[in-house]
């Protein structure tokens, strides 16, 4: 009886969530009828005319579709590659220092902009590579012309996945160092005795001691692909940049709240998540395959 009367705080505290993931993830599901309906807002879900897959099909007569997924992988793929290179090279740097105070420093104040909202770093960075801001100041000294930065079309999917690069590195610093924690230290005193150099000694004994944790994040990251980050893009482009830097969620939020097109966006919407959902399946799968990673 105790046991029982235990368990039911757990699940007291587990409460909130659910409820939060029933009004917010459960309950819109109904809205992707949308998707099938020549959707009137007076009349509501209940009492719009069904289209069937008109939507869809229009939706694939538009340049705009064509470009928004291309720009949404190209932009989520170069933020998974960097997401993974950057932190782990510089988690193979910060284990090589011996000063702990400074390694500790180092590692708080690069893992700090994680903390900050895109909300936040969108309007620093704005005003960071602003017209009159301190890049282009710098760059008159060299005698550059000033840059319109975030104007650009062809600028701007640097920036954004320099910048997420930037915001994210140092939390996805800790996982590494995390798996770095977990190499006996008597791997690296063999390897010192048989005449490993420090730089050998990373080869032959680092790189292979995480090497089950870079592909499990690896293989996890591709549920991303389409996921190319509303909240940085948003705080970021502007009309000069569409061509580039519109992806799937800001066309959405577009046609469906400002342009009003209900039943087009919900069926790019509904589009994305079933791709979505195939690509986490997959992610998940390959994991449990290369890792015997599993969530159950």
């Amino acid at each position: 009886m105790k046991n029982k009367s235990f368990a039911k705080h757990y699940y007291l505290m587990l409460l909130p969530g659910f409820i939060w993931l029933l009004l917010f993830s459960i309950v819109p599901m109904f809205g992707i009828a949308i998707a099938f309906q020549d959707y009137n807002p007076v009349q509501g879900v209940f009492g719009s005319e069904w289209v069937g897959l008109e939507h869809f099909e229009y939706m694939f007569t538009l340049n705009d579709t064509m470009d928004i997924f291309f720009n949404t992988i190209f932009i989520a793929v170069l933020k998974i590659i960097g997401n993974l290179i950057i932190p782990l090279i510089f988690a193979l740097m910060l284990n090589e220092l011996r000063l702990m105070v400074l390694k500790r420093w180092i590692q708080t104040i690069v893992y700090l902009p994680h903390f900050l909202s895109w909300v936040i770093l969108g309007g620093i960075l704005l005003d960071i590579f602003a017209y009159v801001g301190p890049v282009n100041q710098f760059l008159s000294l060299f005698g550059v012309d000033p840059i319109l930065f975030f104007g650009r079309a062809d600028l701007f999917p640097i920036l954004v996945v320099g910048s997420d690069i930037w915001k994210e590195f140092g939390f996805n610093t800790i996982i590494y160092l995390a798996a770095l924690t977990g190499i006996n230290p008597a791997l690296y005193e063999a390897a010192s005795i048989d005449g490993a150099s420090r730089l050998q000694g990373l080869w032959h004994v680092t790189l292979p001691g995480i090497r089950t944790t870079a592909i499990l994040l690896t293989v996890l990251s591709l549920g991303n692909v389409l996921n190319a980050g509303f909240d940085q893009i948003f705080n970021l482009y502007n009309p000069l940049v569409y061509s580039t830097g519109d992806i799937i969620d800001t066309w959405v939020y577009r046609t469906g709240l400002l342009d009003l097109q209900y039943e087009l966006a919900t069926a790019v919407g509904l589009l994305k998540s079933a791709a979505g959902f195939i690509l986490i399946s997959l992610s998940y799968f390959l994991a449990y395959k290369t890792t015997n990673y599993r969530i159950f």
